[in-house]
């Protein structure tokens, strides 16, 4: 099974270190080194690393490559610099979120597009069919390999291996070439966390001696479960459940990706009218009351027993030990501290609506 799996650069050390690995969107991938809950802790109390080659890299390069990117994606790319990437969105004609994904402007037209796992290939062929633009897009995600150190320690301990410094360095700010232990690397500040720390592109061959560089300074090794339960506590959507092309930027609460007032781009006309008059679903953060973990697709409903949306991601808080989630519900539903029922199991469980973050550094 795992050998007809695609294979990030660490997939040999994961078989040494005794990872627990699994399959996710084709990819054998470590869920966990030690325990979930061991993990989580780290990040949110010291520092751990996760290993991120599989996500996909596309880079866009012509002479009207900023103006290509600005009509496929809702961020304005115009705004961004050769220090400062930028959370954005691929969109449908009718507002779907395609994939979600960060871009970073690596010099004067040439652009880095990191994108989903699962994503790569069909985000590429839907930038591709994209035409009337000087504009080439190159698949290079095999180049690349990728870590992330995640933590309240991470910003030292990354600093401890870097010699420019990075102590002002802020959230979607990037820097190239930069010199890790002989590797020529890309640093952003940026993460899946909800905590400080930055990522770290690499060369492929060597992202196992960046690896083995921080874990051997003691930082902790994480995998797929703690980065899944970091991310849900920090309210952080994940691509195939809180973000579909069913699902719109502004229904899953990343209005701010969408620049409405922009020349036009692919879900404009869709996008621009949620903005302004509201969307008919919400993105919503829950805790459950009663006992049990909500569980993507579970039902939601009211008081009477109408269905008013579903639930798009549920976990328990390794932090709090809260049974928190997120669901896509009626807009004319929701309200703080609203109490309502989620089908378990053939069992309506109450819960109510609550703030996110469910943790905030």
């Amino acid at each position: 099974m795992m050998s007809e799996l695609k294979k990030t650069p660490l997939y040999d050390y994961y078989q040494e270190a005794g990872a627990k690995v699994i399959d996710f969107s084709g990819w054998a991938l470590p869920v966990q080194f030690s325990s979930i809950k061991e993990e989580h802790t780290a990040v949110r109390e010291s520092a751990g690393i996760f290993e991120v080659s599989h996500m996909g890299e596309l880079l866009v390069t012509g002479s009207e490559a900023e103006a290509f990117l600005n009509h496929a994606l809702t961020n304005d790319v115009s705004k961004l610099t050769d220090v400062r990437a930028q959370y954005t969105m691929l969109c449908n004609e009718q507002g779907g979120v395609i994939d979600d994904l960060v871009i970073y402007r690596l010099g004067e037209n040439k652009y880095l597009l990191v994108v989903n796992a699962g994503n790569t290939d069909k985000d590429f062929d839907w930038l591709k069919q994209i035409s009337g633009f000087d504009a080439t897009i190159t698949n290079v995600s095999a180049e690349y390999g990728q870590i992330a150190v995640q933590g309240p320690k991470a910003r030292d301990i990354v600093q401890s291996h870097v010699d420019e410094d990075i102590s002002e360095m802020k959230m979607f700010r990037f820097r190239q070439n930069i010199d890790i232990a002989g590797c020529n690397v890309i640093l952003s500040q940026s993460g899946y966390t909800g905590e400080d720390g930055f990522e770290i592109y690499c060369h492929a061959e060597d992202t196992e001696k960046l690896w083995r560089l921080f874990t051997d300074s003691g930082v902790t090794q994480c995998g797929l479960g703690a980065r899944d339960t970091l991310r849900l506590e920090a309210a952080l959507p994940l691509h195939g459940q809180d973000l579909t092309e069913e699902i719109t930027p502004v229904e899953g609460n990343m209005g701010f990706a969408v620049k409405a007032e922009k020349e036009d781009f692919i879900g404009k006309s869709v996008l621009k009218d949620q903005k302004e008059t509201g969307a008919p679903r919400k993105l919503a953060g829950f805790e459950l009351l009663g006992r049990g973990i909500a569980r993507t697709d579970y039902e939601v409903t009211d008081d009477e027993g109408n269905t008013v949306g579903h639930v798009t991601s549920g976990t328990q808080s390794p932090l709090t030990k809260r049974s928190i989630g997120l669901a896509l519900v009626d807009s004319d539903f929701h309200e703080m501290d609203k109490t309502f029922n989620i089908r378990i199991r053939n069992k309506d469980v109450e819960a109510k609506f609550v703030k996110t973050p469910f943790h905030k550094n």
